[in-house]
Protein backbone atom coordinates (compact mmCIF):
# COMPACT_ATOMS: atom_id res chain seq x y z
CA UNK A 1 0.00 0.00 0.00
CA UNK A 2 1.24 3.66 -0.90
CA UNK A 3 1.03 6.28 1.81
CA UNK A 4 1.13 9.50 0.10
CA UNK A 5 4.33 11.77 1.42
CA UNK A 6 4.50 15.36 2.54
CA UNK A 7 7.92 15.69 0.47
CA UNK A 8 5.80 15.14 -2.74
CA UNK A 9 5.23 18.64 -3.36
CA UNK A 10 9.04 19.97 -2.79
CA UNK A 11 9.94 16.99 -5.57
CA UNK A 12 7.66 18.01 -7.96
CA UNK A 13 9.07 21.65 -7.93
CA UNK A 14 12.60 21.14 -7.54
CA UNK A 15 12.44 18.47 -10.54
CA UNK A 16 10.47 21.68 -12.62
CA UNK A 17 13.40 24.13 -11.68
CA UNK A 18 16.62 21.93 -11.77
CA UNK A 19 17.81 19.06 -14.70
CA UNK A 20 19.23 16.97 -11.41
CA UNK A 21 16.83 15.66 -8.88
CA UNK A 22 18.62 14.16 -5.58
CA UNK A 23 17.19 12.58 -3.25
CA UNK A 24 19.33 11.38 0.06
CA UNK A 25 18.21 9.79 2.92
CA UNK A 26 19.02 6.59 5.35
CA UNK A 27 18.20 2.98 3.81
CA UNK A 28 15.11 1.83 3.94
CA UNK A 29 12.75 4.94 3.95
CA UNK A 30 10.92 4.93 0.84
CA UNK A 31 12.94 7.04 -1.77
CA UNK A 32 12.75 5.13 -4.48
CA UNK A 33 9.24 4.33 -3.78
CA UNK A 34 8.14 7.58 -3.84
CA UNK A 35 9.98 8.83 -6.68
CA UNK A 36 8.26 5.70 -8.45
CA UNK A 37 4.92 6.63 -7.74
CA UNK A 38 5.41 10.13 -8.82
CA UNK A 39 7.12 9.38 -12.08
CA UNK A 40 4.45 7.18 -12.90
CA UNK A 41 6.28 4.58 -15.91
CA UNK A 42 7.22 8.22 -17.32
CA UNK A 43 11.16 7.32 -17.13
CA UNK A 44 13.31 4.54 -16.99
CA UNK A 45 14.32 2.97 -14.19
CA UNK A 46 18.05 1.68 -13.17
CA UNK A 47 19.23 0.66 -9.97
CA UNK A 48 22.80 0.22 -9.43
CA UNK A 49 22.22 -2.35 -6.75
CA UNK A 50 22.68 -4.64 -10.16
CA UNK A 51 26.33 -5.80 -9.86
CA UNK A 52 26.36 -6.03 -14.18
CA UNK A 53 24.44 -2.20 -14.55
CA UNK A 54 27.51 -0.90 -12.01
CA UNK A 55 29.99 -2.26 -13.54
CA UNK A 56 29.03 -0.55 -16.82
CA UNK A 57 28.39 2.75 -15.20
CA UNK A 58 32.04 2.62 -13.82
CA UNK A 59 33.80 1.29 -15.96
CA UNK A 60 31.93 3.09 -19.13
CA UNK A 61 29.76 5.50 -18.08
CA UNK A 62 29.65 7.41 -21.79
CA UNK A 63 28.34 4.31 -22.56
CA UNK A 64 25.74 3.75 -19.84
CA UNK A 65 24.34 6.81 -20.41
CA UNK A 66 23.94 6.06 -24.10
CA UNK A 67 21.88 3.14 -23.28
CA UNK A 68 20.00 4.43 -20.40
CA UNK A 69 19.26 8.07 -21.45
CA UNK A 70 17.10 10.86 -19.99
CA UNK A 71 14.74 10.85 -18.25
CA UNK A 72 16.23 8.64 -16.24
CA UNK A 73 15.46 7.35 -12.30
CA UNK A 74 18.84 6.70 -11.00
CA UNK A 75 18.82 4.52 -7.95
CA UNK A 76 21.75 4.15 -5.30
CA UNK A 77 24.27 6.23 -7.68
CA UNK A 78 26.44 6.43 -4.69
CA UNK A 79 27.63 3.08 -6.44
CA UNK A 80 29.20 5.07 -9.37
CA UNK A 81 30.30 8.51 -8.27
CA UNK A 82 32.42 8.34 -12.06
CA UNK A 83 28.62 9.07 -13.53
CA UNK A 84 28.62 12.76 -12.22
CA UNK A 85 30.86 14.32 -14.89
CA UNK A 86 29.13 12.46 -17.63
CA UNK A 87 25.41 13.60 -16.33
CA UNK A 88 26.90 16.85 -16.27
CA UNK A 89 27.62 16.65 -19.86
CA UNK A 90 24.60 15.33 -20.89
CA UNK A 91 22.24 17.89 -18.68
CA UNK A 92 24.48 20.87 -19.96
CA UNK A 93 24.03 19.75 -23.60
CA UNK A 94 20.06 19.10 -23.32
CA UNK A 95 19.27 22.11 -20.92
CA UNK A 96 15.58 20.17 -19.95
CA UNK A 97 14.51 20.33 -16.03
CA UNK A 98 13.80 17.21 -14.78
CA UNK A 99 16.29 15.01 -16.72
CA UNK A 100 17.91 13.03 -14.20
CA UNK A 101 16.05 11.69 -10.66
CA UNK A 102 18.63 10.09 -8.41
CA UNK A 103 18.79 8.49 -5.08
CA UNK A 104 21.90 7.67 -2.78
CA UNK A 105 21.83 6.29 0.61
CA UNK A 106 25.76 7.49 1.57
CA UNK A 107 24.94 11.10 1.98
CA UNK A 108 28.87 12.43 2.77
CA UNK A 109 31.18 10.96 -0.08
CA UNK A 110 28.32 11.37 -2.47
CA UNK A 111 27.52 15.28 -1.93
CA UNK A 112 31.11 15.42 -2.43
CA UNK A 113 31.13 14.17 -5.88
CA UNK A 114 27.58 16.02 -6.65
CA UNK A 115 29.16 19.65 -5.29
CA UNK A 116 31.70 18.94 -7.67
CA UNK A 117 30.44 17.98 -10.83
CA UNK A 118 26.68 19.35 -10.55
CA UNK A 119 26.78 22.47 -8.50
CA UNK A 120 23.85 24.71 -9.89
CA UNK A 121 22.13 21.31 -11.65
CA UNK A 122 20.95 19.57 -8.79
CA UNK A 123 18.13 20.15 -6.50
CA UNK A 124 19.16 17.88 -3.34
CA UNK A 125 16.25 16.77 -1.10
CA UNK A 126 16.31 14.97 2.27
CA UNK A 127 14.01 12.14 3.13
CA UNK A 128 13.50 10.00 6.49
CA UNK A 129 10.53 7.68 7.59
CA UNK A 130 7.22 8.76 8.04
CA UNK A 131 6.28 11.57 9.87
CA UNK A 132 3.48 11.01 12.21
CA UNK A 133 1.43 12.94 10.09
CA UNK A 134 2.41 10.27 6.86
CA UNK A 135 1.93 7.31 9.30
CA UNK A 136 -1.76 8.56 10.34
CA UNK A 137 -2.75 9.87 6.61
CA UNK A 138 -3.29 13.44 8.05
CA UNK A 139 -2.96 17.20 7.20
CA UNK A 140 0.34 16.76 4.92
CA UNK A 141 0.09 20.08 3.44
CA UNK A 142 0.93 22.23 6.80
CA UNK A 143 3.67 24.52 6.48
CA UNK A 144 7.37 23.94 8.39
CA UNK A 145 6.70 23.94 11.87
CA UNK A 146 6.96 26.83 13.98
CA UNK A 147 5.31 27.67 17.52
CA UNK A 148 3.42 30.50 16.37
CA UNK A 149 -0.23 30.81 17.56
CA UNK A 150 -1.65 30.50 13.93
CA UNK A 151 0.48 27.75 12.98
CA UNK A 152 -0.72 25.92 16.39
CA UNK A 153 -4.18 26.51 15.35
CA UNK A 154 -4.01 25.24 11.84
CA UNK A 155 -2.11 21.82 13.44
CA UNK A 156 -5.05 21.31 15.51
CA UNK A 157 -7.21 21.15 13.63
CA UNK A 158 -5.50 17.88 12.05
CA UNK A 159 -3.50 16.30 15.36
CA UNK A 160 -2.98 12.56 15.38
CA UNK A 161 -2.62 10.48 18.96
CA UNK A 162 -1.57 12.73 21.64
CA UNK A 163 -1.97 10.61 24.65
CA UNK A 164 1.12 8.33 26.56
CA UNK A 165 0.09 5.18 25.02
CA UNK A 166 -0.76 6.64 21.30
CA UNK A 167 2.35 8.60 21.58
CA UNK A 168 5.38 5.89 23.28
CA UNK A 169 3.35 3.26 20.35
CA UNK A 170 4.80 5.57 17.63
CA UNK A 171 8.00 6.03 19.35
CA UNK A 172 8.66 2.24 19.93
CA UNK A 173 7.80 0.71 16.50
CA UNK A 174 9.58 4.01 14.88
CA UNK A 175 8.92 5.20 11.38
CA UNK A 176 10.12 2.95 8.72
CA UNK A 177 7.59 2.00 5.78
CA UNK A 178 7.98 -1.28 6.18
CA UNK A 179 6.80 -1.52 9.70
CA UNK A 180 4.17 1.04 9.19
CA UNK A 181 3.02 0.30 5.08
CA UNK A 182 4.39 -2.82 4.33
CA UNK A 183 3.91 -6.58 5.49
CA UNK A 184 6.71 -6.67 7.90
CA UNK A 185 4.82 -7.44 11.65
CA UNK A 186 8.15 -8.23 13.51
CA UNK A 187 9.82 -5.34 14.67
CA UNK A 188 12.48 -6.74 16.12
CA UNK A 189 13.76 -8.82 13.16
CA UNK A 190 13.10 -5.56 11.32
CA UNK A 191 15.58 -3.65 12.82
CA UNK A 192 18.29 -6.54 13.38
CA UNK A 193 18.43 -7.24 9.78
CA UNK A 194 18.32 -3.62 9.55
CA UNK A 195 21.68 -3.17 11.51
CA UNK A 196 23.27 -6.24 9.96
CA UNK A 197 22.08 -4.58 6.18
CA UNK A 198 23.72 -0.60 7.34
CA UNK A 199 26.90 -2.33 8.61
CA UNK A 200 27.46 -4.43 5.42
CA UNK A 201 25.92 -1.62 2.93
CA UNK A 202 26.99 1.55 4.01
CA UNK A 203 29.46 1.26 6.99
CA UNK A 204 32.09 -1.13 4.66
CA UNK A 205 31.32 1.34 1.62
CA UNK A 206 32.82 4.17 3.88
CA UNK A 207 35.71 3.03 5.84
CA UNK A 208 37.17 -0.37 7.27
CA UNK A 209 35.86 -1.18 10.68
CA UNK A 210 38.08 -3.88 12.14
CA UNK A 211 35.72 -5.04 14.77
CA UNK A 212 31.88 -4.83 13.79
CA UNK A 213 30.76 -6.01 16.85
CA UNK A 214 32.63 -2.98 18.53
CA UNK A 215 30.80 -0.88 15.84
CA UNK A 216 27.16 -2.38 17.10
CA UNK A 217 28.40 -1.43 20.61
CA UNK A 218 28.76 2.09 19.57
CA UNK A 219 26.19 2.04 17.94
CA UNK A 220 23.90 1.14 21.15
CA UNK A 221 26.27 3.35 23.53
CA UNK A 222 24.57 6.25 20.74
CA UNK A 223 21.12 5.35 21.16
CA UNK A 224 21.67 5.53 24.70
CA UNK A 225 23.06 8.95 24.84
CA UNK A 226 20.39 10.32 22.54
CA UNK A 227 19.18 13.89 23.55
CA UNK A 228 22.02 14.15 25.60
CA UNK A 229 25.42 15.90 25.12
CA UNK A 230 27.84 14.76 22.79
CA UNK A 231 30.90 13.73 24.74
CA UNK A 232 33.28 11.72 22.69
CA UNK A 233 35.87 10.71 25.33
CA UNK A 234 32.60 8.91 27.49
CA UNK A 235 31.56 7.34 24.01
CA UNK A 236 35.16 5.88 23.55
CA UNK A 237 35.76 4.29 26.59
CA UNK A 238 32.22 2.93 27.20
CA UNK A 239 32.93 1.29 23.87
CA UNK A 240 36.76 0.32 24.65
CA UNK A 241 37.97 2.80 21.36
CA UNK A 242 39.93 5.70 21.13
CA UNK A 243 38.79 9.10 20.57
CA UNK A 244 39.92 9.37 16.98
CA UNK A 245 38.01 6.44 16.07
CA UNK A 246 34.81 7.34 18.04
CA UNK A 247 34.82 10.71 15.92
CA UNK A 248 35.21 8.93 12.88
CA UNK A 249 32.36 6.36 13.80
CA UNK A 250 29.83 9.19 14.44
CA UNK A 251 30.75 11.00 11.05
CA UNK A 252 29.65 7.61 9.49
CA UNK A 253 26.72 7.77 11.54
CA UNK A 254 25.61 11.52 11.01
CA UNK A 255 26.40 10.96 7.08
CA UNK A 256 24.17 8.15 6.77
CA UNK A 257 21.87 9.35 8.01
CA UNK A 258 21.06 7.76 11.19
CA UNK A 259 22.07 10.41 14.05
CA UNK A 260 21.65 14.36 14.01
CA UNK A 261 23.83 16.31 16.26
CA UNK A 262 21.73 19.69 16.91
CA UNK A 263 24.40 22.63 17.51
CA UNK A 264 23.92 25.08 20.68
CA UNK A 265 23.10 28.35 20.09
CA UNK A 266 25.80 30.94 20.30
CA UNK A 267 25.67 34.69 20.93
CA UNK A 268 28.16 37.21 21.47
CA UNK A 269 25.84 38.78 24.53
CA UNK A 270 27.49 36.10 27.01
CA UNK A 271 30.24 33.90 26.78
CA UNK A 272 29.08 31.04 29.31
CA UNK A 273 27.08 29.25 26.54
CA UNK A 274 27.66 25.92 25.71
CA UNK A 275 29.35 25.27 23.09
CA UNK A 276 29.02 21.31 22.53
CA UNK A 277 26.24 19.78 20.38
CA UNK A 278 23.30 17.51 21.20
CA UNK A 279 23.22 14.08 19.73
CA UNK A 280 19.88 12.91 18.40
CA UNK A 281 18.84 9.58 16.78
CA UNK A 282 16.93 10.30 13.86
CA UNK A 283 14.48 6.89 14.01
CA UNK A 284 13.14 6.45 17.26
CA UNK A 285 12.56 2.91 16.58
CA UNK A 286 16.25 2.20 16.16
CA UNK A 287 17.07 3.76 18.81
CA UNK A 288 14.39 1.88 21.32
CA UNK A 289 15.83 -1.36 19.84
CA UNK A 290 19.30 -0.70 20.16
CA UNK A 291 18.82 0.31 23.56
CA UNK A 292 17.23 -2.93 24.28
CA UNK A 293 13.44 -2.00 25.22
CA UNK A 294 10.61 -4.47 24.59
CA UNK A 295 8.16 -2.57 24.29
CA UNK A 296 6.23 0.65 24.03
CA UNK A 297 4.50 0.63 27.63
CA UNK A 298 8.53 -0.45 29.03
CA UNK A 299 9.71 2.63 27.47
CA UNK A 300 6.91 5.13 28.42
CA UNK A 301 8.01 4.12 32.19
CA UNK A 302 11.91 3.49 31.50
CA UNK A 303 14.60 5.99 32.49
CA UNK A 304 14.97 6.89 28.64
CA UNK A 305 11.12 8.13 28.14
CA UNK A 306 11.95 11.84 28.46
CA UNK A 307 14.96 11.77 26.33
CA UNK A 308 13.39 9.60 23.51
CA UNK A 309 10.23 12.06 23.87
CA UNK A 310 12.47 14.90 22.83
CA UNK A 311 14.15 13.13 20.22
CA UNK A 312 11.37 12.14 18.94
CA UNK A 313 9.60 15.91 18.78
CA UNK A 314 13.37 16.96 17.03
CA UNK A 315 12.84 14.27 14.09
CA UNK A 316 9.34 15.33 13.42
CA UNK A 317 10.29 18.71 13.59
CA UNK A 318 13.17 18.16 10.86
CA UNK A 319 10.63 16.62 8.85
CA UNK A 320 8.25 19.50 8.70
CA UNK A 321 11.14 21.37 7.34
CA UNK A 322 13.03 18.44 5.28
CA UNK A 323 9.86 17.23 3.66
CA UNK A 324 9.18 21.03 2.07
CA UNK A 325 12.92 21.21 0.81
CA UNK A 326 13.87 23.55 3.74
CA UNK A 327 16.51 23.76 6.24
CA UNK A 328 15.29 25.10 9.22
CA UNK A 329 17.30 27.41 11.59
CA UNK A 330 17.40 25.81 14.70
CA UNK A 331 19.22 25.33 18.08
CA UNK A 332 19.14 24.23 21.25
CA UNK A 333 19.90 26.58 24.34
CA UNK A 334 22.18 25.65 27.56
CA UNK A 335 24.67 27.80 29.41
CA UNK A 336 27.07 26.94 32.43
CA UNK A 337 24.66 27.87 35.19
CA UNK A 338 22.53 24.82 33.83
CA UNK A 339 19.81 26.46 32.53
CA UNK A 340 18.38 24.75 29.06
CA UNK A 341 15.96 25.51 26.23
CA UNK A 342 15.27 22.16 24.41
CA UNK A 343 14.74 23.69 20.81
CA UNK A 344 15.21 27.26 19.92
CA UNK A 345 14.12 28.51 16.23
CA UNK A 346 15.58 31.86 14.36
CA UNK A 347 13.24 32.64 11.95
CA UNK A 348 13.58 36.16 10.19
CA UNK A 349 15.65 37.08 13.00
CA UNK A 350 13.18 36.67 15.86
CA UNK A 351 13.70 33.80 18.87
CA UNK A 352 11.07 31.06 19.21
CA UNK A 353 11.74 28.57 22.22
CA UNK A 354 10.54 25.29 22.30
CA UNK A 355 10.75 23.05 25.05
CA UNK A 356 9.09 19.27 25.66
CA UNK A 357 7.85 17.70 28.40
CA UNK A 358 6.54 14.43 28.94
CA UNK A 359 3.87 15.14 31.61
CA UNK A 360 0.10 15.08 30.29
CA UNK A 361 -1.01 18.11 32.56
CA UNK A 362 0.46 21.45 31.36
CA UNK A 363 1.89 23.63 34.26
CA UNK A 364 3.01 26.71 34.11
CA UNK A 365 6.49 26.14 36.02
CA UNK A 366 7.46 25.11 31.89
CA UNK A 367 7.81 27.50 30.58
CA UNK A 368 10.23 29.24 33.22
CA UNK A 369 13.21 28.76 31.21
CA UNK A 370 11.96 30.82 28.17
CA UNK A 371 13.54 33.97 30.74
CA UNK A 372 16.72 33.49 29.67
CA UNK A 373 16.39 34.80 26.19
CA UNK A 374 15.68 38.60 28.17
CA UNK A 375 19.42 39.20 27.74
CA UNK A 376 19.52 38.77 24.11
CA UNK A 377 18.99 41.26 21.68
CA UNK A 378 16.09 41.41 19.15
CA UNK A 379 12.63 40.07 18.82
CA UNK A 380 11.38 37.26 20.86
CA UNK A 381 8.52 35.11 19.26
CA UNK A 382 5.69 32.87 20.84
CA UNK A 383 6.75 30.23 23.01
CA UNK A 384 5.31 26.80 23.04
CA UNK A 385 5.56 23.55 25.35
CA UNK A 386 5.29 20.26 23.44
CA UNK A 387 4.18 17.69 25.67
CA UNK A 388 1.12 14.68 26.25
CA UNK A 389 -2.31 16.63 26.56
CA UNK A 390 -4.70 16.36 24.40
CA UNK A 391 -5.65 20.08 24.11
CA UNK A 392 -3.62 23.06 23.54
CA UNK A 393 -3.80 25.27 26.71
CA UNK A 394 -2.59 29.01 26.70
CA UNK A 395 -0.66 29.84 29.86
CA UNK A 396 -0.62 33.85 28.44
CA UNK A 397 -1.04 35.92 25.26
CA UNK A 398 2.76 34.86 24.75
CA UNK A 399 3.02 30.84 25.96
CA UNK A 400 1.22 27.90 25.37
CA UNK A 401 1.24 23.88 25.85
CA UNK A 402 0.39 22.20 22.95
CA UNK A 403 0.16 18.27 21.88
CA UNK A 404 3.07 16.65 20.44
CA UNK A 405 0.49 14.82 18.22
CA UNK A 406 0.13 18.29 16.16
CA UNK A 407 3.56 18.10 15.17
Amino acid sequence: MYYPRAIEQALREASEQFPVLLLTGPRQVGKTTVLKHLCRGDRRYVTLDDPLLRSLANDDPALFLQRFPPPLLLDEVQYAPGLFPYIKMAVDEAQRPGAFWMTGSQHFHMMANVNESLAGRVAVVQLLGFSGRERHQRGLGVPPFLPTGEQIAERMTSAGPCGVDAAYEDIWLGSFPALIAGPVRDRDLFYGSYVQTYLERDVRALVQVADEQAFVRFLGACAARTAQLLNLSDLARDVDISVPTARQWLSILVSTGQVHLLQPYHSNVTKRLVKTPKLHFLDTGLCAYLTRWSSPQTLAAGAMNGAILETYALAEILRSWWFRGRQPELYFYRDRDGREIDFLFVHDGTLYPVEVKRGATPRRGWTRSFAVLDRFRGARGERAVLCLCREAVPFDQMNQAVPIGLL
